[in-house]
């Protein structure tokens, strides 16, 4: 990208930055996943031929895919310790805002128990984001629950609620005016989807009627956090990061046209129906698109992440446009990135992602912040270690964090934006 690419001005306090999650990062976590990984990591890398062996990056990554130790986070980057380095990486490249999640299960490690450490440590990292200039957006559920909270039955019983609301009081009376920017949950459906119809994350059963009650259940569980929040402060700025598929028609078919516009119900309005007047900006995460003919998806896979994710980064501007057209509300994009352990396509990538976002910014839509997946390697759900999609490359043996070369010049980009 060239400063002649830059058509429009983007506004002088647009968040620019980096997202990770703390199971993702920080290490040495005790919840409800470290538990499930330790329990189903022989049996992933048996399967993972099977599951994965087609992928276009096997051979690149099946040594890693076929390892037990792949699957269990353990010290992973250790982000918990050398948080301060990977701030380092946030100003070397440009960045004024970076989201995160609070560890539920390191502030409340029993229920009604408040670890004072772990509720410091949390006040001293916000307060040195605050130091060089970083914007800090927290997220207080990210996929990882107490072990305790999920032995009540975890978001499959509406009246567990009050021990997650309980939590975010807790969080925002602690950090009090340091943090404006909160996301109270990371992708509902995703989490509703995976635990409890496709059996990949915990607690890992095929039980429809309870995806069907989780997702109601955090859509209540927004409301009804929000609500507590705002009788803390009034100036948090309030959301929850909703991730949303871009699907589109194949022809002008009238089958193709009414599944597509199904599917955008069921993807994303059925959801954010529910939780939208509690917002004060949507966040919004990006990875994919789907092309719908008749009544199937049937996506030629031409260019793939490491994942296997078919790439088509330029479709965001259709997701916003969208989005914004029908909800009239600013938006924030909270995750957007991929697997490429080569970095042979990131930079790309960002270029069509930035240049989407400048058309949609042209056409009326109010973006206030890109965020890009993610600031480091992390530990990638159940398909653990071996997915890279960080700006930085680490190395998990001796820790060494490392900017790729499409994260120097991505600095650079936002640099020449922000001097415009």
């Amino acid at each position: 990208m060239n400063s002649k690419d830059i058509k429009i001005k983007f506004p002088n306090n647009f968040l620019w930055g980096a997202a990770t999650a703390a199971h993702q990062i920080e290490g040495s976590n005790h919840n409800q996943w470290t538990i499930w990984e330790l329990e189903n990591a022989k049996d992933k890398s048996k399967e993972s031929e099977n599951q994965i062996g087609n992928y276009e990056s096997w051979n690149r990554i099946k040594n890693d895919a076929m390892d037990p130790n792949n699957y269990v986070s353990g010290n992973l980057a250790n982000h918990y310790e050398f948080y301060l380095q990977d701030f380092d990486l946030l100003k070397k490249m440009n960045m004024n805002a970076y989201r995160f999640s609070i560890e539920w299960s390191r502030i409340e490690p029993d229920c009604g128990v408040w670890d004072k450490k772990s509720i410091n440590y949390y006040k001293s990292y916000v307060t040195e984001l605050r130091k060089i200039g970083i914007e800090p957006i927290v997220t207080l559920f990210h996929f990882t629950l107490p072990v305790w909270f999920q032995d009540k039955g975890g978001f499959e019983k509406r009246s567990n609620t009050k021990y997650f609301t309980r939590f975010a009081k807790k969080v925002v009376n602690e950090l009090g005016d340091s943090i404006k920017y909160i996301i109270t949950i990371n992708e509902p459906e995703i989490y509703a989807v995976q635990s409890y119809l496709r059996k990949d994350w915990p607690p890992a059963v095929y039980k429809p009627y309870k995806f069907w009650r989780v997702v109601n259940n955090l859509a209540y569980t927004h409301r009804q956090t929000t609500k507590a929040i705002r009788k803390v402060g009034s100036h948090y700025k309030l959301s929850i990061a909703k991730n949303s598929c871009y699907f589109y028609p194949a022809d002008n078919n009238i089958f193709s046209r009414l599944s597509t516009s199904f599917l955008r119900y069921i993807e994303d309005d059925y959801f954010i129906k529910k939780f939208i007047r509690h917002c004060d900006f949507l966040g919004v995460n990006y990875y994919i698109s789907q092309k719908v003919q008749s009544f199937n998806i049937q996506n030629p896979i031409e260019k793939v992440s490491d994942l296997n994710w078919s790439m088509t980064p330029g479709d965001i501007q259709f997701v916003l446009q969208r989005l914004y057209a029908k909800y009239k509300i600013p938006i924030i994009i909270t995750e957007n990135g991929l697997a490429d352990n080569q970095d042979s396509n990131r930079r790309w990538w960002i270029t069509q992602t930035i240049l989407a976002i400048q058309n949609a910014i042209k056409n009326g839509v109010v973006v206030k912040g890109y965020l890009h997946w993610s600031l480091i390697d992390n530990f990638e759900w159940a398909y653990g270690k071996w997915p890279r999609f960080g700006l930085a490359e680490v190395n998990y043996k001796t820790g060494k964090r490392t900017l790729r070369p499409s994260a120097k010049w991505f600095g650079r980009v936002i640099k020449k934006i922000r001097d415009v």
